[in-house]
């Protein structure tokens, strides 16, 4: 079967962004204007981290090599040849091609280290240190630069050299041992969480370490672990197992130290309940028509209800099979009952609330609409614009050599020449 491929040029093509409200580019949000990001990661966390970072307003000048990042062949699908995984983490970025196997190469690559505040690298230690991108080297390029690494298993450690992707770390950090139906098998989180969680605390603590060098003039080296951030993510599963000695296992997510806090079935679709504290358990049974059911002494403390869990959780399912979900919403939304939807990723992406939020739109760039999540906050009442779509492979190669560098036309053609951009 050949790659599932469209074009968002082609009128007779409908696809599901063009849906969606159309955004031009903008200023967008500017908080972190005037600093300058070298990305040199491919794939999705490091991407992800400088993402970010753009959208809070960062110069990101993304590094890839001749054959591009990785992500831009994972698909199918893909749009105008590009990987919509790759589209969906990397617009506001400008694109250098550039081999750093070649000496010509690494010499640019220098230059363009000199002239940044903050390089964001994925390669393992070993093989960082071996292409002369390891914190010491780059760091006696520029000593105030802000140095971030992001690998399976940090810079340090028996694992520190191991391959990883997002798999490999929720496998290591717990998570796909605790999520699943009980009888089923361990299964993984339906999207690279591993990969997003280090995206962020990578773009997190460039922040901070970017806010302490306007006091200080000091760099950093800041160490980014997937299997840490996704096994941080577990805090409030690990720390009740270390204080109590009791193993959490998979339930289908039936399970929490809330004592109803699940999905039950409804006439037709599913809902998910959160009874989070005594008034919420209430004003629940009211709602349902049954407040002697909540009144019941057996039942006034959270620790009591889960003792009684499955005679509850019985009791909620009966009663919840009466009515269709969007009833059910309707009612709990009125008694201010925390219940939703469970929602397809197709009524998501058009989800009206979301939308009037600005967090889906399609991105039209000149010529080029892609389909784009948003920054996902607002800041002073507004949501982010975005500065520019996800780039072509090296469309800013010559521009950036040029403006930034001062490389003259000569130099640009002779690089160009010898393959090297």
């Amino acid at each position: 079967m050949p790659p599932m491929s469209t074009s968002c040029a082609d009128p007779a093509v409908t696809l599901p962004f063009h849906r969606l409200p159309a955004v031009r580019p903008g200023r967008g949000f500017d908080l972190l204007a005037g600093v300058r990001v070298l990305d040199l990661t491919t794939s999705v966390a490091g991407p992800y981290a400088t993402l970010l970072l753009a959208d809070l307003g960062a110069d990101v000048i993304k590094v890839e090599r001749p054959a591009g990042d990785d992500a831009r062949a994972w698909g199918p699908p893909f749009l105008d040849e590009d990987s919509l995984w790759f589209l969906s983490i990397n617009r506001n970025k400008l694109s250098v091609t550039l081999d750093t196997t070649r000496a010509e190469g690494r010499a640019v690559l220098r230059d363009l280290v000199r002239a940044s505040d903050v390089v964001v690298v994925n390669q393992l230690p070993r093989s960082a240190a071996k292409l002369g991108l390891d914190a010491a080297t780059l760091t006696a390029l520029k000593p105030d630069l802000v140095y971030v690494s992001i690998t399976g298993f940090g810079l340090t450690g028996a694992r520190a050299d191991l391959a990883c992707y997002d798999l490999i770390a929720e496998g290591y950090s717990g998570i796909m041992d605790i999520t699943g139906a009980a009888e089923g098998a361990p299964q993984k989180i339906g999207a690279p969480a591993a990969d997003m969680l280090a995206g962020e605390d990578a773009a997190l603590a460039t922040v901070a370490a970017l806010y302490a060098r306007l006091r200080t003039g000091r760099g950093r080296v800041i160490d980014i672990a997937l299997a840490e951030s996704m096994t941080r993510f577990l805090a409030c599963r690990i720390v009740p197992y270390l204080g109590s000695g009791e193993v959490p296992r998979r339930s289908g997510a039936k399970d929490s130290v809330i004592a109803i806090y699940q999905a039950f079935e409804t006439a037709d679709d599913p809902i998910t309940l959160g009874l989070g504290n005594d008034a919420i358990w209430t004003r629940f049974w009211e709602t349902v028509g049954d407040p002697t059911f909540g009144a019941n002494p057996a039942h006034a403390t959270n620790a009591q209800r889960r003792a009684a869990r499955p005679a509850i959780v019985a009791r909620i399912q009966e009663i919840l099979r009466q009515k269709p979900q969007a009833e059910w919403l309707a009612l709990f939304r009125a008694a201010r009952v925390p219940a939703g939807p469970i929602n397809r990723v197709d009524q998501v992406a058009h989800d009206p609330d979301f939308a009037a939020r600005g967090l889906f739109y399609r991105l039209a760039d000149g010529d080029r609409e892609v389909p784009q999540v948003g920054t996902g906050f607002q800041i002073d009442g507004a949501a982010n614009t975005p500065r520019s779509a996800p780039p072509q492979r090296g469309a800013q190669t010559r521009d950036v050599l040029s403006a930034l560098l001062g490389y003259g036309d000569d130099r640009i053609e002779a690089l160009a020449a010898e393959g090297v951009i």
